[in-house]
């Protein structure tokens, strides 16, 4: 993968791109590259302020670039219906919406609706916002789903009798679960929207060992040696890059 880049493709002047969790790490680096190549890129992050600055350090590199910043929290099934609502007020096609945003291993948390948070932020919040931007998705020619997954995935089933962790928590169970949750869903979209011969498309990405923020839930003595073995936000990008 690391061979394949965008160089060889034309402007995609004239599409619209979603990004969560753009801010940052594979998000920043996606939104980054699908930037230079003119398309026009919603920074859908859950601190504004974290959008407006990655919109700086895209112009800086990229002066041309059409990026605008926007507010999602995903852990809030509200705030998701509010984003959505915002977007379609404003555009009137989506070419490509890529779930991005995530966390790994966070301590326990319950969200406002009662959800498990890694649950909400990986998958649910995603699965929501897909749903709410379907009939867009759908009225748009050749659009694409491109949803995050892990290889974690393989650590976790999905526990249906208990999908919160009431009954006690493990991180990286929940986390695995979650990431199970995206590949699941991205397959079944697939063969949904197949089913109804519409040309939306539903793909999962790998981004692969990467150095992001992902890490910031990891012991203080582990994350220094991420830098020696993992792979940079940029070349992370490549496998959603490619998906798109």
């Amino acid at each position: 993968m690391s061979n394949w880049n965008l160089s060889k493709y034309p402007s995609q002047q004239g599409k619209v791109v979603i990004i969560t969790g753009a801010n940052s790490g594979i998000g920043f680096e996606t939104s980054l590259q699908l930037a230079e190549k003119d398309m026009m890129v919603v920074l859908a992050c859950r601190r504004l302020n974290a959008a407006e600055k990655a919109k700086e350090d895209i112009l800086k590199t990229y002066p041309a670039a059409q990026v605008k910043p926007m507010e999602i929290d995903l852990t809030s099934l509200n705030e998701v219906r509010k984003f959505a609502e915002n977007f379609l007020n404003q555009f009137d096609q989506l070419d490509l919406l890529i779930n991005n945003a995530g966390i790994m291993m966070s301590p326990y948390n319950e969200t406002e609706d009662g959800f498990e948070n890694q649950l909400a932020t990986n998958f649910l919040g995603h699965f929501a916002l897909t749903g709410l931007l379907m009939p867009l998705l759908t009225n748009t020619p050749r659009s694409r789903v491109i949803t995050l997954s892990s290889l974690s995935y393989k650590w976790a089933p999905i526990n249906f009798s208990d999908l919160h962790f009431k009954k006690g928590y493990n991180s990286k169970i929940a986390y695995g679960q979650s990431k199970r949750a995206c590949l699941v869903f991205a397959y079944a979209l697939n063969r949904r929207l197949y089913s109804t011969g519409n040309s939306c498309i539903s793909l999962a990405a790998h981004p692969g060992l990467s150095k992001t923020n992902l890490d910031r839930f990891f012991p203080a003595l582990i994350r220094p040696l991420g830098s020696l073995f993992l792979q940079s936000a940029k070349n992370g990008a490549l496998p959603v890059l490619y998906a798109a």
